[in-house]
């Protein structure tokens, strides 16, 4: 007999070699019909895997984030049994399921593939899905492995067979598919009832240019299609909101080939957006007893190699900038961190001194495969809200709390409410990707659970999502169409105090170790104005907003009045511009609705003799608000920004 713990802390007895989904069905039938896979001391595993020891057991169904994940999975393993019924000696590289969906890389041969194609796919799909065959398990040598993939000419999963140990290697198969795959996967291919494919794309193997460019396809499925029916219709109001259309049209950032790839270029309206953002977190900062730092956009090779950065991310790094001195070499800062350590080490360091915080905005480089750049989501040149936090062990948990209470003032005030917590910590088995001893590890890791159980936030534990030096929590943001995005992220580090040799004298006047906290709640500014724009569809809160009125006049004869009030507005520091185009203030009208511009002020004939103008508010619901003085609407401007930014803190 094998002891099995739920979650809910009971422990149930059952006979070794009991699946997941047969413990479900002796608590539920109605259960184990919604059992998708299952996690078996912490590790994801198919649901009729036997489980031979005593364990821990979480049932996982379409509402648990890795339930969804295995169903994708499944669902690229059904999409290729499709594409090989279809297009016959199609070859497969990789099919990995996705923040929302799945995606397979293939090569079609002498076959070719456009979108009209999809719908034949997503048929025969649907077809195979309701033949509700099972997805075995099959644990194969390598040999054979080989020997199979040999014989179906299918050199993609040769050479991924290469990096793989004899003994660690499974193949699934279903209906007249087979695969090499890890694994998990759903019961069987009748859970999945909705299907839509998405997207065609380029992808070169293994991410590396030199070699074949495979076709992507990307898909997502659904257990029942009114799920489907309403992603779809969330896709569509995502691409209104999507941060590249609407950064051309606000004129907020732009790219150049010639200054290269992933490096975006801030306009003046972006740059002014993105200094408030700057502005606003830098206050906030100076109030909590931060002090700004600055340091430069390069580093010596050895300083990433003492903090660990250059083993761990050397690859995706740009570059070393080799300078004529022999053997010496420079990086582009991939993280601020090493640099802050530096400057605590500049001087001696007292337990009295403790805690100190240094924030910078700094820009950091790291090198993104062209395929994975993605507007401001995904850039290789970016910059950081960095702080750095160096304080006494007794001291860790009230600064972390604190560090909560500036990520989520940031949040109240830029309208995220919905968010979830997420403690990262290292993988349960896998523990040789990270630095550090136990202790100290162990030491962090109940550090965060802690502060975030006495701030009473709503929270996830995710094992395996560690940082390589320390765990962290994860902020996960739902924006206002219910997309889920990571934004801020704390974390608590014994490691790099170490490899940095810092230290402090303590009370008992002996040398001791600090422990450092890193800290970011925007994480990055073009990562989050991206996400800012998509959430709130380029219409930033009145106190954000580039630009908060536009000045119409009717004709040209009032373009001297619209300038004078503009005068008047700066006097209140009310931003603006006057639209003096020689165009029909209907047009003007339209022109500035689609730029998002709050309020607009129309001048003519009456608002000059009597010194007012005509309010229109932005929007469906705002419309024209009459006539004032303009003293009077720059009160009303200020007071909503005053009132708003006063209700968050």
């Amino acid at each position: 007999m094998i002891k099995i713990t739920l979650p809910d802390g009971a422990v149930r007895e059952y006979e070794k070699g009991t699946s997941a989904l047969q413990i479900a069905q002796s608590i539920s039938e109605g259960l184990a019909r919604n059992v998708l896979s299952a996690k078996v001391n912490g590790e994801v595993w198919d649901a009729t895997r036997p489980i031979n020891s005593d364990a821990s057991l979480q049932l996982l169904t379409w509402n648990d984030a890795d339930g969804k994940e295995t169903m994708w999975h499944s669902s690229a393993h059904l999409m290729a049994e499709a594409l090989e019924a279809l297009y016959p000696g199609v070859k497969f590289g990789i099919g990995p399921p996705i923040e929302n969906g799945f995606y397979y890389d293939v090569d079609l041969g002498e076959h070719t593939l456009s979108p009209d194609d999809l719908p034949k796919v997503e048929k025969k799909m649907l077809e195979l899905a309701q033949q509700k065959n099972v997805y075995n398990r099959k644990e194969v040598s390598k040999k054979d492995a080989i020997a199979y993939f040999q014989e179906k000419g299918d050199e993609y999963k040769l050479d991924l067979l290469e990096d793989l140990a004899d003994g660690s290697i499974t193949f699934y198969e279903q209906g007249k598919f087979t695969d090499l795959c890890r694994g998990p996967h759903i019961p069987n291919t009748g859970f999945i009832k909705a299907v839509k494919l998405l997207n065609i794309a380029g992808a070169y193997w293994r991410g590396d240019e030199t070699k074949k460019q495979l076709t992507r396809i990307y898909g997502i499925t659904f257990p029942k299609q009114k799920e489907l029916d309403e992603y779809l219709v969330m896709l569509e109001e995502a691409k209104k909101r999507d941060h590249r259309k609407l950064g051309r049209e606000l004129d907020l950032f732009t790219f150049s080939d010639k200054v290269g790839m992933g490096l975006p270029l801030w306009l003046p309206a972006g740059a002014a957006l993105r200094e408030r953002l700057q502005n606003f977190l830098q206050k906030a900062q100076v109030k909590a007893g931060y002090l700004p730092v600055v340091t430069p956009h390069i580093g010596n090779k050895q300083l990433y190699i003492t903090s660990g950065h250059y083993e761990k991310y050397g690859k995706d790094s740009f570059q070393p900038i080799r300078t004529p001195q022999e053997g010496e070499e420079f990086f582009l800062k991939p993280m601020n961190c090493p640099h802050h350590c530096e400057i605590y080490k500049s001087r001696p360091r007292s337990y009295k001194d403790l805690p100190i915080r240094f924030a910078e905005f700094g820009t950091v480089y790291r090198y993104e495969q062209s395929g994975e750049l993605h507007g401001l989501t995904r850039v290789r040149g970016f910059t950081q809200d960095d702080a750095h936090l160096f304080c006494r062990p007794d001291q860790v948990k009230e600064e972390f709390c604190k560090v909560i209470d500036l990520v989520l003032y940031v949040f109240r005030a830029l309208g995220f409410e919905n968010y979830t917590a997420q403690i990262s910590l290292r993988d349960k088995v896998d523990r040789a990707k990270y630095i550090g001893t136990e202790e100290n590890w162990n030491k962090a890791e109940q550090s965060i659970i802690e502060a975030a159980a006495e701030k009473g936030l709503k929270t996830v534990i995710e094992y395996g999502e560690a940082a390589f030096y320390g765990p962290k929590l994860d902020f996960m943001v739902k924006d206002a169409i219910g997309r889920k995005w990571q934004l801020g992220t704390i974390q608590v580090d014994y490691n790099l105090p170490e490899r940095f040799e810092l230290e402090y004298t303590g009370s008992d006047n002996q040398k001791h170790r600090p422990v450092m906290i890193h800290r970011a709640p925007f994480g990055s500014m073009e990562r989050f104005v991206a996400v800012l724009i998509e959430h709130c569809a380029g219409k930033f809160p009145l106190w954000l907003t580039p630009e908060q009125v536009a000045i119409l006049p009717v004709s040209d004869r009032f373009n001297d009045y619209a300038h004078s009030v503009l005068e008047e507005l700066k006097n209140s520091d009310i931003r603006g511009y006057v639209d003096d185009r020689s165009e029909k203030v209907g047009k003007k009208i339209r022109d500035n609705e689609l730029k998002k511009v709050p309020f607009m002020l129309i001048v003519g004939e009456e608002e000059n003799a009597s010194r007012t103008v005509s309010v229109r508010k932005q929007g469906e619901t705002g419309g024209d608000q009459g006539k004032m003085s303009i003293s009077d609407f720059a009160a009303l401007i200020n007071r909503e920004v005053n009132e708003r930014l006063a209700s968050i803190k």
